[in-house]
């Protein structure tokens, strides 16, 4: 396991600044979300007192996002391991035009996400109006529905406050998210 000093984030590949930690980190927008349970809330109240690995995706993607599942499904087995206390995990569609709760409940089941478990998984969706918003704030414009199936396969993580503090890199490793998240709760909030 990759330790890491006291307050040190790793610093993956800073060469390139949308990666790497936030100094200091944004609180998250007031975003809208559509759950796949069919609840509504926001972001910043889903984001509060936890650690929060964030993924844009949408369910009908067959290039990036599968692999995006799949990599949450590791990192909710190595939270759940670990255990990490508060953190979780959530998939923000980035096609709220398709991706109703139904999509988004079946997109849980298919990748085996867990509503109970020291990792809990959380899919939403923003009105179609609010699209293109998280995408912006995150720094993945690419995310945006004009194009589709270009987005970015970075995971953003939150603190507990509800800012954004981290973007990994493209493809982060599951165990580099969960390290990643454990210093974020480690420096507490």
């Amino acid at each position: 396991m990759l330790m890491l000093g006291a307050g040190a984030l790793p610093s993956t590949a800073r060469a390139h600044e949308a990666i790497g930690p936030l100094t200091p980190p944004r609180p998250a927008l007031p975003l809208p979300l559509l759950m796949h349970d069919g609840r509504a809330t926001s972001l910043p109240a889903l984001l509060q007192g936890r650690v929060t690995a964030v993924q844009l995706m949408f369910t009908g993607c067959a290039a990036a996002c599968p692999i995006q599942g799949a990599v949450f499904a590791e990192v909710q087995r190595l939270v759940a391991a670990a255990p990490l206390p508060r953190a979780q995990l959530l998939s923000v569609s980035i096609d709220p035009l398709s991706d109703d709760a139904a999509a988004l409940a079946a997109w849980r089941r298919r990748f085996g996400a867990a509503g109970d478990s020291p990792a809990v998984w959380w899919a939403a969706a923003p009105p179609l109006a609010h699209a293109e918003a998280l995408p912006r704030f995150v720094g993945d414009a690419a995310g945006a529905l004009t194009n589709g199936d270009r987005h970015s396969t970075r995971v953003h993580l939150f603190d507990p406050l509800g800012r954004l503090a981290f973007r990994m890199a493209e493809f982060a490793s599951p165990r580099s998210i969960v390290e990643t998240m454990a210093q974020l709760a480690r420096r507490g909030a």
